[in-house]
């Protein structure tokens, strides 16, 4: 996986228009992990892309119909599977955070990179998407440094809220893994 002007090379990229520019170009300097499932507790399908590309359709499923005309975007999606998907590139604002705070800092999109987990608060996340999002974060971290100390949840930011990734979201292992050396060198 490498990074090319703010996109990942090597994963599926179905790019959003629902992202503008950062305040005086700002770098990113926090990561925020999210979940989603469309509907509530399914996954797969092509109903996140359609939600993120502005194209879901309110008719296909009762939930829709109060969530289509949103205009929300992620960063990323790491699906079930570990498969990685880019809606925004990472120099780019994606509209992720919603109203959030982090450490006194309000409007978290203007600094932040956000990840959506495939998944709901309760179920357990599964290997690949800890591998992925592992991987995904150390390639982060090698771009943007300041990220390395400023990793958090969407619950963190946005308590009243939000409560992804929820208690089944593992941070100790996901921390661990990132303090472990890897098996092979990232490729910037």
């Amino acid at each position: 996986m490498q990074l090319q002007a703010g996109w990942l090379q090597g994963v599926k990229q179905v790019p959003s228009p629902h992202f503008n520019e950062r305040p005086d170009h700002e770098m990113p300097s926090l990561l925020v992990i999210h979940n989603i499932s469309l509907p509530p507790g399914e996954f797969g399908g092509p109903w996140i892309d359609a939600l993120f590309t502005g194209n879901l359709d309110p008719e296909a499923h009762p939930y829709f119909a109060d969530i289509a005309q949103l205009r929300v975007s992620a960063h990323c999606l790491i699906r079930r599977d570990g498969e990685i998907v880019q809606y925004v590139p990472f120099d780019l604002r994606a509209w992720h955070a919603g109203v959030s705070c982090y450490q006194g800092r309000e409007a978290c999109n203007d600094f932040s990179i956000g990840i959506e987990l495939e998944g709901t608060d309760i179920l357990p996340y599964t290997d690949a998407q800890y591998q992925a999002l592992q991987a995904l974060t150390k390639l982060l971290i090698a771009h943007y440094p300041a990220i390395a100390n400023h990793i958090t949840g969407h619950s963190d930011i946005a308590p009243l809220r939000k409560t992804d990734p929820g208690p089944a979201f593992d941070w100790i292992r996901f921390r661990d893994a990132l303090d472990a050396p890897s098996a092979a060198p990232l490729k910037e």
